[in-house]
């Protein structure tokens, strides 16, 4: 198949583009620049959210594939523009040239009404997607891991390794999640293009084991061969100091990404598994490559 990604640079996105290649399909990489990993792709120049290039980008595309997302505003980039502007300027110019297939990425937890601006957004776009004529699919992942994930390898590493004496722990950690491996991610979507029968249809992505907050910490800090004691930092009190961290521009929680992490991540696994022939590959297995 013809593919075009848009996103096809982020994490999630290189991941999915080798894999496309590997399996032969003809890719495309929507990219402000036009450049990107040497993963075998073209790469043509363009920008989703202003539009600039996209109309030309899907021209003659058998499908088209949608991963952009941020989870704190800088450097111009807002979440409506991203989450929302970028979809309808995309689905509009895939209705125009007569492509159909479309298959979109948006976050487990996703719906209106949570006053988190990262799952609102994520929910208008949805909506944007299911209002259309195109044949779609939607995917919702949970954490997702893997070498270069900025989860994993990042927030929960600079927090182990933080030049402090103890690892600081929001509340009592108990908060869950279901963290999904990037190559399971990857065989979704892939997999997707080949069957019909998941348009139409929208996926929990969740990885084959549940964890607590805490849990997820203890493994980062005992992979990197850390001793450090957790100390629960009391809600009461992260709610006070988590809205002023907001302010700064280099902050290390944003209020949005704190919300989040109260609400948990986690789903029920059985519809993905019924539709996808996937690894499941635990966080275990991958944690020293990510961690490097």
């Amino acid at each position: 198949m013809r593919v075009l990604v848009i996103g096809g640079t982020g994490f999630i996105g290189r991941h999915l583009v080798a894999r496309l290649v590997a399996e032969g399909h003809t890719v495309w990489v929507l990219s402000r620049r036009g450049e990107g990993p040497a993963s075998g792709a073209r790469y043509v120049v363009g920008d989703a959210v202003t539009g600039a290039g996209l109309e030309a980008a899907v021209q003659g595309q058998d499908a088209v594939i949608y991963l952009p997302g941020i989870l704190r505003e800088a450097r111009g980039q807002t979440f409506h523009g991203v989450h929302v502007a970028g979809v309808w300027r995309t689905l509009e110019a895939l209705e125009k040239a007569g492509v159909a297939r479309y298959l979109h990425m948006s976050a487990l937890g996703a719906r209106p009404g949570t006053g988190i601006r990262y799952f609102e957004t994520k929910a208008e776009a949805e909506a944007l997607v299911r209002a259309s004529s195109l044949a779609w699919t939607i995917f919702r992942p949970s954490f997702v891991f893997g070498k270069g994930d900025g989860f994993f390898g990042g927030v929960l590493k600079r927090l182990v390794q933080a030049p402090l004496p103890v690892i600081p722990l929001v509340g009592d950690g108990a908060f869950p999640a279901r963290p999904v491996w990037v190559g399971d991610v990857a065989a979704c979507f892939a997999q997707a293009l080949a069957n019909p029968g998941t348009a139409g249809q929208a996926f929990d992505l969740v990885g084959p084991k549940a964890y607590t907050f805490k849990e997820l910490v203890l493994l980062v800090r005992d992979a990197l061969g850390s001793r450090k004691p957790l100390l629960p930092i009391p809600l009461w009190l992260m709610d006070r100091v988590v809205p002023l961290l907001d302010r700064l521009p280099f902050t290390p929680l944003t209020l949005d990404q704190y919300r989040m992490l109260k609400l948990g991540s986690t789903a029920d696994p059985a519809p993905m598994r019924r539709a996808f022939d996937l690894e499941l590959r635990p966080l275990e297995a991958e944690l020293e490559r990510i961690l490097g």
